[in-house]
């Protein structure tokens, strides 16, 4: 049941593997990799209590050793003295230029080891294993890295692509609802954004796919992958299109930086809400047919996803708050946000075209119903 995306990057490719009990194969896939048999592995507490020993015995079994770090759970942990506290740990386990990183755990671990990788000793290799269904089809492959400032999230980070990808779907098992759901989030993005026909597989197999249906969790996981491997190759460093990875992001990431990046709002929750707002705006604004933001909100209600604002716990701020918070996005090009809008369900585009009166009143409308 083992897939295989590879991602050609000229001098970085990598293959992304796909499939259950990968952990336990660990060892036969990081070993071709080592100059010496050990590694280094940073976790949080959540994943390293479920998955560490699995992964260790998996690199055992290929005669590896391992020293491992467990960090708290959560998005504040993508943070300067959290990315301090792994570069003095990673030094102090004396890691090489030759040695390997591995990041075991969602895509708050993968970020910011990543990134903690891309700096030590300016550059040391590290290789994924994603544990959240929005680690496995999104933040492990592409090589952004990063950690999120007080001004807005991912606003400090580098490009480094990953040796290897290893995404265990036996994983996703030990997964709690709200956890596989926000990971959804990032699925159907993708859909949304270039594939009509994997969004009508998904709204057929969503629910068999939540449920369990190892078959169908390993297709989603390698249709989402392929599509961001494809266009990553096509703009690594994200000059345009790249950018359509994003849609719903520039809503969400406001909305997660009004919530505090707290476990009010999760990031794969943003993002569908996110979503449902980008299609509402493109309607609004002629580009897309009108029943298509029904349809997006439709399909997410029947997954039991989040798809308005009055769905997060707590107050928001005001329409300007949130679209000042938009402002501090990394889209933002010559002073002016950019947004992904759709043309239709799988046809999504980068424009910087969108008047500001009318983001403040799908906002304005979003908050008081």
């Amino acid at each position: 049941m083992l897939e295989t995306v590879h991602v050609a990057l000229p001098g970085r490719e990598y293959n992304i593997l796909i499939g259950p009990g990968l952990l336990a194969q660990a060892g036969e896939h990081v070993a071709p990799f080592l100059r010496r048999p050990r590694v280094v592995v940073i976790s949080d507490d959540t994943v390293a209590a479920l998955h560490l020993e699995s992964l260790q015995i998996g690199l055992a079994n290929a005669g590896i050793t391992m020293q491992a770090l467990s960090l708290p759970p959560g998005e504040a942990t993508k943070s300067w003295s959290q990315l301090i506290r792994c570069v003095d740990w990673l030094l102090d386990q004396k890691v090489e230029r030759n040695d390997v990183v591995i990041a075991l755990g969602g895509g708050v671990i993968g970020d910011l080891v990543g990134f903690a990788a891309a700096i030590l000793r300016r550059g040391v290799r590290f290789i994924q294993v994603p544990t959240s269904l929005l680690a496995q089809v999104d933040s492990s492959v592409g090589g952004k890295t990063g950690i999120n400032a007080s001004q807005g999230k991912n606003l400090v980070g580098a490009f480094h692509q990953p040796s290897l990808v290893l995404a265990d779907t036996a994983v996703l098992g030990t997964l709690t609802v709200r956890d596989f759901l926000a990971g959804y989030g990032e699925v159907v993005k993708y859909g949304l954004l270039g594939d009509a026909g994997f969004f009508e597989w998904l709204e057929t197999q969503g629910p068999a796919l939540a449920s369990g249906d190892m078959a169908a969790r390993i297709e989603a996981v390698r249709r989402s992958v392929q599509m961001k491997a494809d266009i990553v190759m096509r703009d690594e460093t994200e000059q345009g299109e790249r950018a359509l990875l994003n849609l719903g992001h520039t809503f969400g990431h406001a909305l997660e930086a009004a919530t505090g990046y707290s476990d009010r709002l999760m990031h794969g929750e943003g993002v569908a809400i996110g979503c449902a707002l980008a299609f509402e705006l493109s309607a609004r604004l002629g580009l897309c047919p009108q029943e298509d933001p029904s349809r997006v909100r439709q399909h997410l209600k029947q997954m039991g996803m989040k798809t308005d604002l009055r769905e997060i716990d707590g107050d928001l701020p005001d329409a300007q708050t949130l679209l000042a918070l938009m402002g501090q996005d990394k889209k933002v090009v010559g002073g002016e946000l950019r947004f992904i809008l759709a043309r239709g369900i799988g046809d999504a585009f980068v424009t910087g075209d969108v008047p500001k009166e009318a983001v403040i009143t799908l906002l304005e409308e979003a908050l008081k119903s």
